[in-house]
């Protein structure tokens, strides 16, 4: 295991340690059955996040639950978005956005290397996720589920959804909601949900009220898009979270911040099945 961080961050911009969101679940009796961890998938080279807390959970877990376990498959996970993707005979993306934001369209575009004709194959919902690349605030090969997946080796990872089965939640978005993704993406806005670097001081500084404005601004301010791409992923998850929780498997559950906090957040609907779920500090 690597060591604990415990000072300051260049990458962060401040001198305060790192305390991301890491909770004990307990049962009735006050027995620790299990560990949530609130994650975030992408961060810029050197990045401490690491705490004695983090640390803990994950020498004293039984197993691993995370949002999608083969994360080194990048192989794979290309072939499936490729698949997915797919559609011949689309209209170009800028016949598919406003027209107030076609210029920033155009810019994000050439930044990706994405081609107007590319685009004409390219479902929405697709070109959106290729666009929020180049806005991400550091790399997904620093991703704190890659780096947590790997202190796991030799234990057992299970996913609570899967590649495909993540991809095809976006696939599944009506052609409304998807023109509301690229909208979202190509606009952005002043709100934490839009801006990856404020998204990035909030998971490091563990400030839920910041995280929860997070999963209600930007592209989950949209009714529909939150119920797809949040809340209702929530509620699939609960189940296995509880099976693995009544098992005595001990698991720490590591996945996006934004799922664990709030009103439609694993912490309430773990809290709502009879456990006590304890920030740890």
């Amino acid at each position: 295991m690597l060591a604990a961080c415990s000072g300051g961050d260049e990458a962060t911009g401040t001198d305060a340690p790192a305390t991301p969101l890491i909770y004990e679940i307990a049962g009735p009796d006050g027995a620790v059955r299990g560990w949530l961890f609130g994650t975030i998938h992408v961060l810029p080279d050197g990045t401490r996040w690491r705490t004695s807390a983090i640390e803990r959970a994950i020498e004293e877990a039984g197993m691993l639950m995370v949002e999608i376990a083969d994360l080194e498959d990048r192989a794979g996970i290309a072939a499936t978005f490729g698949e997915l993707a797919a559609t011949p005979d689309l209209p170009p993306l800028s016949q598919r956005i406003v027209p107030g934001l076609r210029s920033e369209l155009s810019t994000l575009m050439d930044e990706a290397g994405i081609s107007e004709r590319d685009t004409t194959r390219i479902e929405t919902w697709a070109a959106a996720l290729m666009l929020a690349r180049v806005q991400a605030d550091g790399s997904a090969a620093n991703g704190v589920d890659r780096a947590v997946i790997a202190d796991f080796a030799g234990r057992d990872v299970r996913e609570l959804e899967g590649a495909r089965a993540q991809l095809a939640i976006f696939d599944r978005l009506t052609e409304e909601d998807q023109r509301d993704l690229l909208r979202e993406v190509v606009a952005g806005t002043a709100e934490i949900g839009a801006d990856p670097a404020a998204l990035r001081r909030a998971w490091l500084a563990g400030d839920e009220a910041a995280l929860v404005e997070a999963a209600t601004s930007g592209i989950l301010a949209d009714p529909g898009l939150r119920e797809a791409l949040l809340a209702e992923r929530n509620r699939a998850w609960l189940g296995p979270v509880v099976t693995e929780l009544e098992s005595g498997a001990r698991p720490l559950v590591a996945v996006g911040a934004a799922h664990v906090v709030g009103p439609e957040g694993l912490v309430g609907l773990i809290e709502a099945e009879g456990y006590r779920v304890r920030r740890l500090r």
